[in-house]
């Protein structure tokens, strides 16, 4: 739900009860709660529906009215009444990865979600916003298409990231001048400390 209300869904929950967390959401306003069991005709205007009830029948019956609407539809662990999955999600920065079991082995999805957590740290989102910013840069300095492309992979495949997980952040800025020049770097460098 968390990452529905990070990217600004209008989000309407029916249920008879939420977590504290949930009702102090609720009560901010973040979302609409209807504090009932669902009823036939609340997926009016809906465009995703998640099932998260645990009531058999009641999920039959929510499935049908999304499939006769047309409307995509998630039970939580009853893959024959999905239409769409979830899948873990490890963001850093612009950096997105995605883990899906097709409802295969949910379990498994989080597990390795934990891990890439683990292996993608933090230093990636420095990396990715350093690399977005050297873009213009790079297309002034070398005009070459093929030349951006070898000092790109260059980058990619150097010792830059560990520098950065090891936060030895000046050695790493030092590395990426070495590989695509002072000149562009340093355009990124001073605008930045500006």
């Amino acid at each position: 739900m968390e990452e529905l209300l990070e990217r600004e869904a209008n989000l309407t929950v029916i249920s008879e009860k939420l977590t504290g967390r949930l009702k102090e959401l609720a009560s901010e306003s973040v979302f609409e709660w209807i504090p009932r069991r669902y009823r036939e005709g609340d997926l009016e205007g809906a465009f995703l529906v998640i099932a998260a009830e645990f009531d058999g029948n009641e999920n039959e019956r929510i499935y049908r009215e999304a499939e006769e609407r047309g409307i995509l539809v998630n039970v939580m662990d009853d893959i024959p009444h999905a239409n769409f999955s979830f899948g873990s999600i490890v963001k850093r920065g612009p950096l997105t990865l995605s883990i899906s079991t097709s409802g295969a082995a949910p379990t498994l999805a989080v597990r390795l979600r934990q891990r890439f957590e683990k292996e993608f740290g933090e230093e990636y989102d420095t990396f990715l916003a350093l690399m977005q910013n050297l873009r213009e840069p790079m297309k002034r300095h070398y005009d070459d298409f093929e030349t951006r492309k070898n000092l790109w992979y260059e980058l990619v495949d150097s010792e830059v990231l560990d520098l950065f997980r090891e936060q030895r952040t000046e050695e790493a800025i030092n590395r990426i001048r070495e590989i695509v020049g002072r000149e562009v770097v340093d355009e990124v460098v001073v605008q930045s400390s500006s």
